[in-house]
């Protein structure tokens, strides 16, 4: 079968077993993603409506439409330096609010609190394929896995029977 050692059938493959298995993914993901941010911006801000209501009505008051662009603003500012690691367990603050905005809740304990497990149904965990990361270049990443509109993980993807473990290697770099 001529193309069955194709990277793009085990693309594929991942990404509908991902589905499957309950995460997000769409044609056209690769898309909405914003190369200046780094972000998918619209998992952020559809996170933060789900998540934390007050927090967005209050940031959509003071900012109007401009509200996406602050928020993501404000969220690049925290990953670049306090760690994505920092900013999925703290979140980060945004001015005018009393509490840091969560950017994940993770798997609460024990199932006894609604609002922890309704936040926890509202995590977005989104594959996007051929994501083109960069500004400069047209580059991509054969997967991007996504945190809540963060991106978490890439997977360069190389088949045994046309490339190798240095070539992705070699790419990465």
């Amino acid at each position: 079968m001529p193309g069955v050692h194709k990277e793009i059938h085990l693309e594929a493959e991942i990404c509908a077993d991902l589905a499957a298995a309950g995460w997000l993914i769409e044609a056209g993901d690769n898309t909405r993603y914003d190369r200046s941010q780094a972000l998918l911006v619209d998992d952020v801000v559809a996170w933060v409506k789900a998540s934390q209501p007050k927090a967005w009505e209050f940031l959509s008051n003071s900012n109007g439409a401009a509200a996406p662009k602050v928020i993501a603003e404000r969220l690049r500012k925290a990953l670049n330096s306090e760690g994505t690691l920092s900013v999925l367990r703290q979140g980060f603050e945004m001015t005018g609010l009393k509490h840091p905005i969560a950017m994940c809740q993770f798997k609460p304990a024990l199932g006894m609190n609604a609002d922890l497990q309704a936040k926890y149904a509202a995590n977005r965990v989104r594959v996007v394929r051929q994501v083109h990361y960069s500004v400069h270049h047209e580059n991509s990443l054969d997967l991007v896995l996504f945190v809540n509109g963060i991106p978490v993980a890439t997977v360069e993807l190389k088949s045994h029977y046309t490339q190798s473990l240095a070539d992705a290697v070699y790419q990465y770099k």
